[in-house]
């Protein structure tokens, strides 16, 4: 059966004749979707009441499973298709030929001067983030995290208050050839001059059952920083916000019964002379969604060509579900506490060592006894 769909047949059709019915899970959805489309996710959407008066557009990530769950609407009656390439494809078309760079800057420079370019200059100064003489790889994902400070450092390269160089570097680890377009078309949109190098990453974790996203993660970090090495860098930057930062501290105490955070810049153990910086880092995650929705930007939630069959990167992956109760943690604090996000956050800018039973330095463990009776 699979009735399928692509994106200029949907634009004929009336708007009032359908709804768009985007199966990713929440995380992707919010990434990024459709314009008018509803969020059911997979596990859901056979048992969700649904609107026999109209055609249902199932859309998936890339069109693969989305075709399954409208035959199995069809056998239950309901006039169903899926969006054929998925919301990628969807993407990609609306990308084409799109230049959207002054309006991006100028936002920046105004509606959100306050909320994200201070807060980001503020990360850079406070925590001596770029000095002089620096070449920094600006490392993409495609996501809206690195995009945006891909643009944040193209500003401050405006300002040029002292010499400093940056390298907008792109790692392909195996993406699917619609992803890297989407990723492609974004920075090309926003004239980010992107230097992309390949790798195999996703081949090698391929058959990796335990932890392979975490896998994936630090092996993208060592390419990354052989690639910037190899270039000239002397730093990589990452795109980490605020909320990263926050939802690490709590994560590590209730699942890793800990005290840490993560620092807005660390020298590398492997690569010598190189350090990672994280100028986002104290900008908020909600002000990044509203620059992206401002100027109507859409981006892609994991580029891994597996996503939309493989479980590792659903919500019920370890890793991504314990930062997620944290994230829903925290938003239920807030109801009560406004300000429990800040307070997280400064906990680890105030800890009284004198109070503490024990903690570790340089890998030394220090105990509150051996300096008690002193």
């Amino acid at each position: 059966m699979n009735n399928k769909i692509t994106s200029a047949q949907l634009r004929e059709l009336s708007a009032d004749s359908y709804t768009i019915i985007d199966i990713r899970d929440r995380t992707a959805f919010e990434y990024g979707h459709m314009d008018g489309a509803v969020n059911i996710p997979q596990n859901d959407i056979l048992s969700a009441e649904l609107p026999k008066n109209k055609k249902l557009i199932i859309c998936c990530k890339s069109g693969i499973i989305s075709g399954e769950i409208a035959d199995q609407l069809c056998d239950m009656g309901f006039d169903a298709c899926d969006l054929e390439g998925g919301y990628v494809e969807w993407l990609r078309e609306k990308m084409e030929n799109r230049s959207i760079t002054e309006q991006v800057e100028l936002s920046l420079r105004k509606k959100f001067k306050k909320s994200i370019w201070c807060k980001f200059t503020k990360a850079i100064n406070e925590y001596q983030l770029v000095q002089p003489n620096d070449r920094i790889a600006v490392c993409i994902s495609g996501g809206k995290d690195s995009m945006l400070m891909a643009k944040l450092f193209q500003e401050l390269k405006r300002h040029d208050k002292f010499p400093f160089e940056v390298v907008f570097l792109v790692m392909d680890p195996g993406y699917s050839p619609e992803n890297r377009r989407v990723i492609e078309d974004n920075a090309r949109s926003m004239s980010i001059p992107v230097h992309i190098f390949e790798s195999t990453i996703f081949d090698s974790v391929y058959n990796i059952e335990k932890n392979p996203c975490y896998i994936c993660a630090r092996m993208r970090r060592g390419y990354l920083y052989s690639k910037a090495k190899e270039l000239g860098c002397n730093k990589i930057a990452l795109g980490h916000h605020f909320d990263d930062v926050i939802e690490t501290i709590l994560m590590g105490m209730l699942y890793g019964g800990q005290v840490q955070t993560m620092m807005p810049k660390l020298h590398s153990t492997n690569f010598d002379g190189m350090e990672l910086i994280r100028p986002l880092y104290l900008v908020r995650e909600d002000e990044i969604k509203h620059w992206r929705d401002y100027n109507d930007l859409h981006f892609i939630q994991c580029a891994c060509k597996f996503t939309d069959t493989c479980t590792t990167c659903a919500p019920d992956s370890r890793s991504v579900s314990k930062r997620l109760e944290v994230k829903n943690l925290i938003a239920e604090l807030k109801k009560v506490n406004p300000q429990v996000e800040k307070n997280i956050f400064r906990s680890v800018e105030n800890v009284n060592l004198s109070t503490v039973i024990a903690y570790k330095q340089h890998g030394e463990v220090h105990n509150f006894l051996d300096t008690y009776d002193i």
